[in-house]
């Protein structure tokens, strides 16, 4: 194994596989990242630890089921996105390595309180947003706790500039940078110069002309990054990885709608079926991985805390159950074994085990599909969450008026998928495997309480 990487992490907001180039056909333009998937290592089932982006940020962060971490939603107002105090993320521990940290973009872990902020979380530099989104033109972001506005500049070329600056400043040593862009997230806005090509092939909605068109930049910026990389000497000893938090946002009507292209994946952002939950995942170090290779094994979100941890020679956390397993091995092309068991689960405010809930067993997934009722927030709630994203600095603290209650319908019929055959879930196999579905549901439903129960031990 090589000698300890810089490392680079960078997270798209509500992309899919679909979203690439080289898997859509050509739809949207992402140069840099097809030809990361032409020189890195794609993994194929690679899985966030959530739906939406707070808890699957809370996972990757800590090594940790969401549950685990106190993070439940993306309700920031709500304080349901703060990761417990008590937590420890890889920055912490990379620091203590001797790792210079940055967290450049967002950060959607807490917004609100001094205590949860990226430089009391790991980042020794912070540039950019605590909450879930922000406007892309009229922005007003976070520098290690003080604020500036907008300049003329697109925020996807702010985050390229802040994260440019954070590799020359810190050249001559050890690095950890998280490079988060909100890219394509809502709000759909981009420069007229990326969104006009796509508006004018007739192609698409105006949506998701404007989501490629986000790609588009954020692609640029990556683009920038490898290439600071490579005049500053260290692209051969830094690991480069690309991912999303969730899958894609679909819905909408007429011209609004942002369905698109994702690779026949069921489902989307929100839910647990494999358009929600199965990510892409490009890796390149060419000090330390063989690149232009594909890996099939299932890749979980809780794995690259250890992972990094493994890589940097970093000691990992003592007093707190990691959830995933060092899978540096793999990577670097030795024979491994990963687990056969993942879960997943989320709904709105407090957690439901019956709702929107999944666990693989090897090829096996079990799928408790969404309680609708359970799926959503008061129209005061989302008035609430819709002004700390455009006057986030007018909040000074959390709602903290009871969580409203709600009638819960009945939960749906578990699904069962084989997911070696069906990768899309088409083909429902619970009434004909009803002992599997049982052994299953039994399985899941003891992770839940589990999680639950150290959730419950929360004291923040």
């Amino acid at each position: 194994m090589s000698a300890r990487p810089n490392i680079i992490l960078i997270v798209a907001d509500d992309m899919g596989y679909g979203d690439f180039s080289c898997f859509n056909g050509g739809a949207s333009h992402t140069p840099t990242l097809d030809q990361l998937v032409r020189e890195g290592l794609c993994l194929t089932q690679h899985y966030s630890a959530s739906p939406v982006c707070a808890p699957a940020r809370a996972s990757l962060m800590t090594g940790r089921y969401p549950h685990r971490t106190g993070v439940l939603d993306t309700l920031e107002t709500r304080g349901l996105d703060r990761l417990a105090l008590r937590e420890r993320t890889v920055a912490d521990f990379l620091a203590r390595a001797g790792y210079a940290t940055g967290l450049v973009g967002k950060w959607h872990n807490g917004a609100f309180d001094p205590r949860y902020h990226p430089n009391r979380r790991g980042f020794a530099e912070f540039a950019g947003f605590c909450g879930g989104w922000h406007p892309y033109w009229q922005w007003r972001i976070d520098r290690n706790g003080s604020t500036s506005g907008f300049d003329g500049r697109y925020l996807t070329d702010v985050f390229t500039d802040e994260a440019v600056g954070f590799l020359r400043r810190h050249r001559r040593e050890k690095f950890f940078l998280h490079l988060a862009y909100n890219a394509p997230h809502f709000p759909f806005e981009a420069p007229e110069a990326e969104l006009r090509p796509f508006i004018d092939s007739g192609k698409f909605t105006t949506a998701v002309s404007a989501i490629y068109a986000m790609l588009h930049a954020m692609d640029r910026g990556v683009a920038r990054v490898l290439e600071e990389l490579e005049s500053l000497g260290l692209a051969n000893n830094t690991l480069v990885m690309f991912t999303s938090d969730n899958g894609p946002q679909f819905g909408g009507k007429g011209d609004n709608c942002t369905d698109r292209f994702n690779c026949g994946f069921a489902g989307s952002k929100l839910y647990v079926y494999e358009g929600g939950i199965r990510l892409p995942m490009v890796l390149r170090w060419p000090a330390g991985i063989t690149g232009g290779r594909t890996l099939d094994a299932m890749f979980h979100f809780t794995d690259w805390m250890p992972t990094l941890l493994a890589a940097a020679d970093a000691e990992p956390p003592r007093n707190l159950k990691l959830d995933g397993v060092n899978v540096l091995p793999l990577l670097a092309g030795e024979r491994g074994k990963l687990p056969e068991e993942r879960f997943w689960q989320w709904n709105r405010y407090e957690p439901d085990g019956e709702c929107n809930a999944a666990m693989r067993d090897g090829k096996w997934k079990l799928v408790r599909p969404a309680i609708r009722e359970l799926m959503s927030i008061t129209s005061e709630d989302f008035r609430s969450d819709l002004r700390a994203k455009y006057d986030p600095y007018s909040f000074s603290e959390i709602d903290r008026s009871p969580i409203p209650e709600r009638k819960r319908g009945a939960a749906p019929p578990a699904q069962l998928f084989d997911i070696e055959s069906d990768p899309m879930e088409r083909n429902d196999l619970a009434a004909t495997e009803p002992a599997r579905v049982a052994r299953m549901s039994a399985t899941l439903a003891r992770w839940f309480e589990e999680v639950e129960q150290e959730r419950r031990t929360i004291r923040d």
